[in-house]
């Protein structure tokens, strides 16, 4: 531990507490710094809509990645594009997933929103 110290890295495991923050030294459940952003998600602010068959049979799937929202508004975000669509779909992973071809009307709806958007793929 006095080697850590040493190096100005500080501890980043204790068998009294289990792993710590890097930023704020507390154990991980108590972290201070994960309000400031630090599971905000990265990118660089551009909205890709693409599309994607693989592991779905041969069935496609119009994907939505590099939103700027947290989970309850990407939910929030995902119901509405779903209605505007008139289909299904989920949001897995930060990324908003809807059932068939949509990404015209998709690109066309998340730019009328405010977002910078691309369509991604062929």
């Amino acid at each position: 531990m006095s080697r850590n110290r040493r190096n100005n890295r500080g501890l980043v495991y204790s068998t009294d507490i289990g792993r710590t923050c890097p930023e704020c030294r507390r154990p991980i459940d108590q972290c201070r710094c994960k309000r400031k952003g630090a599971n905000a998600p990265s990118g660089d602010g551009t909205v890709r809509v693409g599309r994607q068959t693989k592991g779905r049979k041969g069935k496609g799937v119009t994907v939505i990645t590099g939103l700027p929202l947290g989970q309850a508004d990407l939910e929030k975000l995902g119901r509405d594009l779903k209605k505007r669509c008139g289909c299904g779909g989920t949001v897995r992973d930060g990324v908003i997933e809807i059932q068939g071809e949509h990404r015209d009307m998709l690109v066309e709806e998340l730019g009328r929103r405010g977002y910078s958007v691309k369509r991604s793929g062929g």
